[in-house]
């Protein structure tokens, strides 16, 4: 983390899990329908090259490579509204509003979110990377860059992949690493922390300068960034394991399971600013 970087109240030390390496990494499930339905799309042909990898390594390094690619379009809308404006993470201008009623979550939360979106870029390029030096092909989603992005000032005017103005957010993460007495590997399920954001379409950035007031609108829209931070992270910290007890070769191994653990690392962050969301009910019914 560069200290210029830090403003001068600002504790070092809590952010020490962005620090940069050369396997820095965490992981997105957002998408995972997509990925599941649009993987034969990134192909170049029924022959997928897996250069001098094995077929089901390769397959594996791509699942990873277009689960990034996802994260990174995520995050990166994130960071143009509410994180630090740089060139580290290209695009995006701030919106002081949205950015303050982050903070609210945690006095970090701009740096946090820069930081976590510089992460999966140079997640998603180095698989690409690893993929290409071994001779096999690498993913490619621009095609499927054709969602709108959000109105308001700050944000690019450029296609997308994920859609963040009209979330359906599971929170049965927060109740289920929580829970004392149960485990869903014996097939016990959880309640949602926040019932509402699980039904419904609701924004976690500004779909244009109007939901910038009134102030508690703006404040759940927030909110729903920080539950939804947290719902994006989770699910990679099982994931990476999971791939990686079904690869084959050693230094693929190093690649999946050097991932992981940031992963976690993320997660642990989200999960708890989250926490600090303050109580309200949006002025504003989500449209």
């Amino acid at each position: 983390m560069k200290e210029g970087r830090s403003k001068p109240n600002h504790k070092a030390n809590r952010r020490s899990f962005l620090k940069k390496g050369v396997l820095a990494a965490g992981a997105a499930t957002a998408g995972a329908g997509l990925l599941a339905t649009r993987l034969s799309a990134v192909s170049h042909g029924p022959e997928e090259k897996s250069g001098r990898l094995t077929p089901g390594d390769a397959s594996i390094l791509r699942f990873l490579a277009a689960a990034e690619i996802l994260e990174t379009d995520l995050w990166q809308q994130y960071n143009e509204l509410g994180g630090i404006q740089d060139s580290e993470v290209p695009g995006g201008s701030g919106s002081p509003l949205y950015t303050a009623a982050l903070k609210v979550l945690d006095g970090d939360m701009d740096q946090y979110i820069h930081d976590n979106t510089e992460d999966e870029l140079t997640h998603e390029v180095f698989i690409n990377a690893y993929l290409a030096s071994k001779g096999a092909d690498t993913v490619d989603l621009d095609r499927f860059r054709t969602l709108p992005s959000s109105k308001a000032t700050g944000a690019q005017q450029i296609g997308r992949l994920t859609n963040i103005m009209q979330l359906t957010v599971d929170t049965t993460w927060w109740t289920r690493y929580r829970s004392r007495t149960k485990n869903p590997d014996f097939g016990d399920t959880f309640p949602q922390a926040i019932p509402a954001l699980a039904v419904g379409q609701h924004p976690a950035i500004p779909r244009s300068d109007d939901d910038l007031t009134p102030s508690d609108h703006i404040q759940a829209i927030a909110n729903t960034a920080g539950f939804h931070f947290g719902t994006i992270e989770q699910g990679g910290t099982s994931l990476y394991p999971s791939l990686a007890q079904r690869v084959t070769n050693a230094e693929v191994l190093r690649v999946v399971l050097s991932i992981g653990p940031t992963e976690a690392m993320h997660f642990q962050t989200w999960q708890d600013k989250a926490g600090n969301a303050p109580a309200l009910s949006d002025p504003r019914t989500p449209r």
